[in-house]
């Protein structure tokens, strides 16, 4: 019997244990490593420092989300030793593989940045990328009454780049409805050079913020968290009051990646961009958060990478040579208040463009402007998650990104759509 063994069991790791559990042959097992008892939908994390409370519907157990015929322990892994081509487990057994797959996802990291876990962690310094901080959230933003609320990132790569962005725009409508947005100033401090990574999608979101009022620090690296004098420090002097911050944190691949010496200096594996196979190792595929391919780490990325993951694994077990079928592809829904939202579908070479997805002229869903569509797409989506993607069923998007629907304009054509939104809601 020959093993693939798939380090992970998040959105990444799921989808291929499934999908290759339709597609092995019958000599062939499949066995999935995570020590955690249940699987989180992470995008509904997003909602719940504004009110949500559907952490139930959230979380599914694990062995729910696995197929049958595929082998789950639970346990952590310790390291990969890639010569004698097994995994180490933290109870010190090892476990044999022929192929194996890094799903281990990334890990936000506050303990990177100095003073963030002080005495004012979970006070008036949060995060909402874990459910526990997504809950420790929700209380600090019902308890603000007033003054400045920060959201900075750290630094990249993390975990769905728009969503400090959806964050902001959503307190925004949360402060409009509690009748107190006149008494909060927001802030949005960030690395980049705008609000996003793509010129085209960043002059429109950078567009959005100021006209919802939202004040935009570019190019700031924070180096410390002041948590008594309640100030965010970069790393060249610059200072931000706050009177609460909401961190998106240094994120970081899998402990064991680094000892095993696969990964970078972020513990992100080396990964060939278009096969997914890693750097060095003709016997290891990588997707998901855990990889460094310079595109969004982001559900929908890993949902088109497993696709070229679960056949280049067959490939691979057929002597054949490797589809280079990644190229990036993303799309994302940006909650943008007030029930609507805007999508953005792009690719490694092509940055997000306007126009309709899936069908031009039709849509349902417009591209890089709001609807209320839109909106409703995004929670839809959860119910597609659980019954349509994890288990690996089939559905009516290609792995690749498409040019159908999209057009290139300049960016004032770009605001128009978005200021008829406004008028048309008001």
């Amino acid at each position: 019997m020959k093993n693939l063994v798939i380090l992970g069991a998040g959105t990444a790791g799921t989808m291929v244990a499934n999908h290759m559990r339709k597609k092995l042959p019958k000599d062939w097992s499949t066995t999935v490593v995570d020590p955690s008892p249940t699987h989180l939908y992470q995008p509904g994390l997003l909602f719940l420092p504004f009110g949500a409370r559907d952490e139930e519907k959230m979380q599914r157990p694990r062995g729910k989300t696995l197929l049958r015929g595929v082998n789950w322990l639970q346990q952590e892994v310790q390291l990969v030793d890639s010569d004698e081509k097994e995994v180490v487990l933290a109870n010190e057994e090892r476990l044999a593989y022929d192929l194996l797959v890094i799903a281990s996802g990334s890990h936000t990291r506050p303990d990177e940045t100095p003073g963030m876990l002080g005495d004012h962690w979970r006070d008036s310094v949060h995060e909402f990328y874990t459910l526990e901080g997504a809950q420790h959230l929700r209380r600090a933003m019902a308890d603000f009454d007033g003054g400045r609320l920060l959201v900075n990132i750290v630094e990249m790569p993390i975990k769905c780049p728009v969503a400090p962005l959806e964050w902001l725009f959503l307190a925004d409508d949360f402060f409009k409805k509690r009748g107190i947005r006149d008494r909060v100033e927001l802030v949005y401090a960030t690395p980049l050079d705008g609000a996003f990574t793509k010129p085209v999608c960043s002059d429109v979101l950078n567009y959005m913020l100021d006209e919802k009022g939202i004040s935009l620090e570019t190019e700031f690296n924070a180096g410390e968290v002041d948590g008594d004098g309640r100030t965010l420090r970069s790393y060249d002097e610059r200072e931000i009051p706050y009177d609460l911050l909401v961190s998106i944190p240094t994120h970081m691949g899998a402990e064991f990646v680094s000892a095993s010496g696969l990964g970078d200096d972020l513990a992100f594996v080396p990964t060939d961009h278009h096969t997914m196979q890693a750097v060095g190792h003709d016997n290891i595929f990588v997707l998901g958060d855990a990889s460094n391919v310079p595109t969004s780490k982001a559900g929908s990325v890993a949902h088109f990478q497993a696709d070229v993951v679960a056949e280049n694994l067959m490939r691979t077990i057929e002597g054949r040579s490797l589809e280079r079928g990644s190229d990036g592809h993303a799309n994302c829904f940006i909650e943008s208040g007030d029930g609507k939202a805007l999508l953005i579908d792009f690719n490694y070479y092509v940055e997000p463009l306007p126009g309709h997805y899936p069908l031009p002229g039709v849509g349902p869903f417009t591209l890089l402007s709001e609807s209320r569509r839109n909106h409703w797409g995004k929670l839809a989506f959860r119910w597609a998650y659980w019954n349509t993607l994890l288990p690996a069923r089939p559905m009516p998007v290609s792995n690749r990104m498409s040019m159908v629907g999209k057009r290139s304009v300049k960016l004032e054509d770009q605001k128009k759509p978005i200021e008829d939104s406004k008028r048309q809601a008001a």
